[in-house]
């Protein structure tokens, strides 16, 4: 909950916790073994400095490091939010390190654990994980400030200059640069791939995880169908996880299923909902059923839809006679649901595993790579961020770094992109990333600079021992190209 106005403690502390942070502190250094491979975690803060080279913040980093006779790739890498830590790519996908799990990502009970990660990107790529100002360790060093890091331009520059700074202090300028984003780390790997193009400073390639570049494609508000249309094939592969949609469709693969789904998409339910209240009412019925026929829900509640079926409305009732709902990030995921007339579920049933990053976190930074703070680490911080997030020009439409990508490709020929999609992700649905880069007006001869992987879990794709070893495989492929 955003902190009331008039609650004087609770800025006191804030203000206290602010500016306990010290950004010019050494960082520390330990040395650790994954399998055969030595490397070195170096954990510290970077100062974040205006053009007058005053401190205005301090940036928060973990980075691990292989000694090598050549220049390695170095992947800078974050999550999202805005307002989310970097602990989840960390400890759950890239790192030496990740938080134990159940097989296919579920939940386990305490005490958590933290596991030897054999499909971290170590042994092809180092690593820097960076936490934005406001997320982990990281914070303005006046109160004042803080807003101008929270929004599009400035959470960039503040990356921006966090990379160059780490470049310079780590003499890593020769180094091969790769960025990998999660969720609304794509957003923000977009925007920086330009930024840092502007600085001179050119990438090797991006790994998107989960992309989100053009919010036009996720924003259910009137007037605006196109999540309607691109959301569509994720409801449907999660109806046939959970076995709710018809047996012919059911007994086929799940690809098979989709290419039918996204060719209706394409078709017939595009045109139907660009007919608005003209579409003929025989027609309607027919787009009726078929949504029903591939979603799974009731007809009756498809029709009172008016043909638009929102994500939280559909985590609602796709198991609404069990007392279930399905997850967002996640639609795997179950949840209780205690209030079986509600509209939207009461919690995304995918947060479940929250707690073990949390704990693992915790004890990892301070116990085992040294780090002393007496800071609450911020896991994810959004109810700060996301309401104070200045979204630009665009914050009352549909903020799209797309463009920037566009751009930065345009400038640099030899750039390559990763998209890693999960086929369960409610939050950015693979068929909204596939309708973002095909609008990205790229010029013929790049678009075979974009690749695609597709996975069979959700948005943190990586939670699934199966998928984070395919996911691995995947990159560690494209980084040798």
């Amino acid at each position: 909950m955003p902190e009331p106005e008039n609650d004087q403690s609770k800025k006191s502390d804030d203000k206290k916790e602010t500016y306990a942070i010290q950004p010019d502190a050494e960082p520390v250094v330990t040395e650790h073994r994954l399998g055969g491979l030595e490397y070195k975690a170096t954990v510290g803060m970077l100062p974040i400095k205006d053009a007058f080279g005053e401190t205005k913040a301090g940036i928060f980093y973990t980075a691990y490091t292989v000694e090598s006779s050549e220049p390695r790739p170095l992947t800078f890498s974050f999550n999202g939010g805005p307002g989310s830590s970097s602990v989840w790519l960390h400890l759950g996908a890239l790192g030496p390190k990740r938080v134990r799990l159940g097989d296919e990502g579920q939940a386990v009970n305490a005490p958590y654990e933290l596991i030897d990660n054999p499909e971290s990107w170590l042994p092809f790529t180092d690593l820097v994980f960076i936490d934005p100002v406001g997320t982990g360790f990281s914070r303005s060093v006046k109160l004042e400030d803080e807003k101008s890091f929270w929004g599009l331009k400035g959470d960039v520059d503040s990356v921006a200059e966090f990379i160059r700074s780490y470049l310079t202090t780590y003499q890593r300028w020769l180094s091969p640069l790769y960025i990998a984003g999660e969720s609304y780390g794509t957003t923000r790997a977009a925007g920086l791939s330009d930024a840092l193009m502007d600085r001179g400073i050119g990438l090797k390639a991006l790994v998107l995880i989960s992309s989100i570049l053009n919010f036009q494609t996720a924003r259910f508000m009137r007037g605006n169908d196109l999540p309607h249309l691109l959301f569509l094939p994720t409801y449907t592969a999660t109806s046939h996880y959970h076995g709710k949609l018809p047996a012919d469709l059911q007994a086929k693969p799940l690809e098979e299923v989709l290419k039918e789904v996204e060719a209706f998409c394409d078709g017939e339910y595009l045109v139907a909902l660009n007919q608005g209240s003209a579409l003929p009412a025989e027609k309607r019925t027919e787009i009726v059923e078929k949504l029903a026929r591939y979603t799974g829900l009731d007809p009756q509640y498809v029709d009172l839809t008016d043909l638009r079926i929102h994500i939280h409305r559909y985590c609602k009732e796709l198991l609404r006679k069990e007392g279930r709902t399905v997850g967002r990030l996640d639609s795997r995921y179950k949840g209780i649901d205690p209030i079986g007339v509600s509209e939207y579920p009461e919690f995304d049933a995918s947060t479940e595993i929250s707690p073990a990053f949390t704990h693992c976190l915790n004890d990892y930074v301070q116990r085992v790579l040294g780090y002393k703070s007496n800071l609450p680490y911020y896991i994810s911080n959004p109810d700060k961020l996301w309401s104070s997030w200045d979204w630009g020009g665009a914050g009352s439409g549909y903020p799209d770094t797309s463009e920037a990508l566009r751009r930065t490709m345009s400038k640099n020929n030899f750039m390559k992109v990763f998209i890693a999609n999960g086929y369960y992700d409610l939050a950015t649905p693979y068929f909204a990333t596939r309708y973002t880069v095909n609008h990205m007006s790229l010029d013929p001869s790049l678009i075979g600079n974009i690749e695609n992987g597709y996975y069979e879990s959700g948005h943190m794709m990586y939670v699934h021992a199966k998928e984070l070893a395919q996911l691995k495989a995947d990159v560690e492929k494209f980084y040798a190209k």
